[in-house]
């Protein structure tokens, strides 16, 4: 496995844990835990603002932008599976093409794309861990988004939850 192939992996993991979370939002009665909505709102807001400064689009939300369970389910549909298709498209030049931008507090930054994509994975499974802390606090089971759950899966030794 060549290290694209890693870094497509795990974008395609990082859809499968996302996808995860939502389901587990869906069976929550009544509100969701305020604090794992906005954990959650704000790890998909990071992904559709990285996939914006590499595109050189516009983004569609704010950093703690909160979201409705609706609005966290597009907002997965538009910028989880956009990743992969973002790694799976790229070659080694567009990999390390480097990417200028201004951060939310408006510090200028460059920073290769491959390294955005990488953080971007990395931002969402340290964002995933808080979402589930959200939940046990509030009484809610969360639910297993590690990794080696997903390769479990994928390779048929382990039944999805």
């Amino acid at each position: 496995m060549t290290g694209n192939d890693v870094l497509k992996n795990l974008a395609e993991y990082n859809v499968w844990a996302n996808w995860r979370v939502l389901k587990s939002f869906d069976r929550v009665e009544g509100e969701l835990p305020e604090y794992s909505q906005l954990m959650f709102s704000h790890l998909l807001n990071a992904q559709a603002i990285w996939i914006a400064r590499i595109t050189g689009t516009k983004s569609p939300v704010t950093v703690l932008q909160v979201h409705s369970l609706e609005e966290l389910h597009k907002l997965h549909e538009q910028t989880s599976p956009k990743l992969v298709e973002l790694y799976s498209n790229a070659d080694e030049a567009e990999l390390n093409r480097t990417i200028e931008y201004t951060n939310t507090q408006g510090k200028a930054y460059s920073t290769k794309v491959r390294d955005i994509l990488t953080h971007a994975i990395n931002h969402a499974t340290y964002h995933r861990g808080q979402v589930a802390r959200g939940l046990r606090l509030a009484g809610h089971e969360p639910v297993n988004s590690d990794y080696v759950t997903y390769v479990r899966i994928q390779y048929g030794q382990d039944m999805e939850l």
